[in-house]
């Protein structure tokens, strides 16, 4: 099938900057839209940020100027950069990929959901 593999979380001080990187793996034939989620400790899991298979990009309200969401294609890797980072934004982060892949005998398509990472903002 397909693996994610998350990586760049860590703890950083309010106004610093973290970048996530997630990397998809397996049989991909093609990847469409591919997204970042994060779900604070006692809240729902939000959308952050998702970018479409054309590049086109959307945030949630209160990220909008302070985290940009890239992809790789040739790479199969999708980026979240967070600038401006705020103690509100402490949550474990998640990717998201929306993603066609095959098997021996089908061609399929599916959502995968990467591990987590927890993104640590101290005021």
């Amino acid at each position: 099938q397909v693996q994610l593999v998350e990586s760049g979380g860590g703890l950083v001080q309010t106004g610093g900057s973290l970048r996530l990187s997630c990397a998809a793996s397996g049989r991909i034939f093609s990847i469409n839209a591919m997204g970042w989620y994060r779900q604070a400790p006692g809240k729902q899991r939000e959308l952050v940020a998702a970018i479409s298979s054309g590049g086109s990009t959307e945030y949630h309200d209160s990220v909008k100027g302070r985290y940009t969401i890239s992809r790789d294609n040739a790479k199969n890797t999708v980026y979240l950069q967070m600038t401006s980072l705020k103690p509100e934004d402490t949550a474990v982060y998640y990717c998201k990929v929306d993603c066609s892949y095959y098997t021996d005998i089908h061609f399929l398509r599916d959502v995968f959901w990467g591990q987590g990472t927890q993104v640590t903002v101290s005021a």
